[in-house]
């Protein structure tokens, strides 16, 4: 009879804690990326990112006993549905915070939703100027951790004009929101400098041949070409190049890393490109090599879209879970962008230690000193110099 009793007790004890279990509200994070399309690269290296990211943090307790659920959009490269998307993540599905957007004209369409929810994104891939071109940064609830692009113009031009002594530069980008930031981003750079291109080219995103504006790029007589495109449109460019057996000096932002260029463009028109880049593969540093291959075992990927773009998509969902437990509010909101703009811990992530990244009149994560100059050799991304290669393992922290 005991032993009827015990066991009647065990079982109903049994079923508390799983009823308990499943009433667990879990807290739930939302997710937009172009998952389809010509960013997808981009778009599947932030979501394995993201899904490792919470796996890791779930199972070590996740939010206070809490699981984390990930609510994942594609936005499809698509401004429209790049806004629905948000609408759904914010006013239905009710997640504490976003992380989204890797195409800046997506991104420009969907900030009033987050705004005027007083909702917080996160952007760990769109680098576009015009992103943070909105509300100052006291009210504002978006939060970058991606080098924005006046950066990016700023390292690539002292590259190509102070340090190489070059001085007739070509542009060439794509006719969207992206490529207009960059391009003004670029013109300004040269304006300093007294400088303006020799030669500016617009293409459509998608094109399938560069080789007119290659050629014209040339007979003005350029002695270093930009392209700001995305990785698809960066292979045409390089093509092109290719084509008409033109060795000037390549240079391109970050997206030129991107799986998509190597796969449209080939390991021998790559050769010698310069990028920038945030990080590197490094087996020596053991943060980031266990990211690496914690990675590709979540993801069953061969190459990444864009190391860059998963290793920063990865801290900002470690920043933002940190910022939660400051803030102790779940739900987000006031009380999470707050914690953001005070962190009181540093976090050792993959591509730096993060200490104290934003603050009430900044909210961008990084500054110029933690930007790599990069280039394409033999099929990977390398330090253009070898003096980067050996500082390597010397943290880049943000400077004020």
């Amino acid at each position: 009879m005991l032993g009827r009793v015990l066991m009647a007790w065990a079982l109903s004890a049994c079923l508390a804690v799983s009823a308990q279990a499943q009433m667990v509200k879990p807290v739930r994070i939302g997710l937009i990326a172009p998952l389809t399309g010509d960013s997808a690269d981009l778009g599947l290296s932030m979501r394995h990112a993201a899904e490792l990211a919470v796996k890791e943090i779930n199972a070590v307790g996740g939010y206070l006993g809490r699981p984390l659920e990930l609510v994942v959009r594609d936005d499809r490269s698509d401004p429209r549905q790049g806004r629905q998307a948000a609408q759904e993540l914010v006013q239905q599905e009710k997640v504490a915070f976003t992380l989204g957007f890797c195409d800046t004209e997506v991104t420009v369409q969907a900030l009033e939703i987050f705004q005027s929810q007083r909702h917080v994104l996160m952007v760990p891939c769109d680098q576009g100027s015009a992103v943070m071109a909105g509300p100052p940064a006291a009210g504002g609830y978006v939060f970058r951790l991606a080098p924005p692009d006046e950066l990016t113009a700023r390292v690539l031009v002292g590259e190509i004009v102070d340090r190489r002594k070059l001085r007739k530069v070509a542009l060439l980008a794509d006719r969207t929101a992206y490529g207009d930031s960059g391009l003004k981003d670029l013109d300004n750079e040269l304006a300093q400098r007294e400088l303006k291109p020799v030669y500016v080219g617009r293409f459509d995103r998608g094109v399938k041949s560069l080789l007119e504006d290659m050629r014209q790029a040339r007979a003005a007589g350029s002695e270093a070409v930009i392209v700001w495109a995305r990785g698809a449109d960066q292979a045409a460019a390089l093509r092109a190049r290719a084509e008409l057996r033109w060795t000037v000096p390549y240079f391109a932002p970050p997206t030129l890393a991107s799986r998509k260029a190597l796969e449209g463009a080939g390991a021998a028109a790559l050769e010698g490109a310069v990028m920038t880049q945030t990080v590197h593969l490094d087996a020596a540093n053991e943060r980031r090599a266990t990211f690496l291959t914690s990675y590709f075992t979540h993801s069953g990927e061969k190459r990444m879209g864009s190391l860059m773009v998963a290793a920063q998509t990865y801290d900002a969902v470690y920043l933002l879970v940190s910022a939660l437990f400051q803030s102790r509010s779940p739900e987000g909101g006031e009380p999470l962008k707050r914690a953001l703009e005070n962190l009181d811990k540093p976090h050792r992530g993959v591509v730096t230690t993060y200490e104290r990244p934003y603050s009430t009149r900044d909210h961008e994560a990084y500054s110029i000193n933690m930007l790599w100059l990069s280039v394409w050799r033999g099929g990977e991304v390398q330090f253009l110099y070898p003096i980067d290669a050996q500082r390597a393992s010397v943290i880049r922290r943000k400077e004020f």
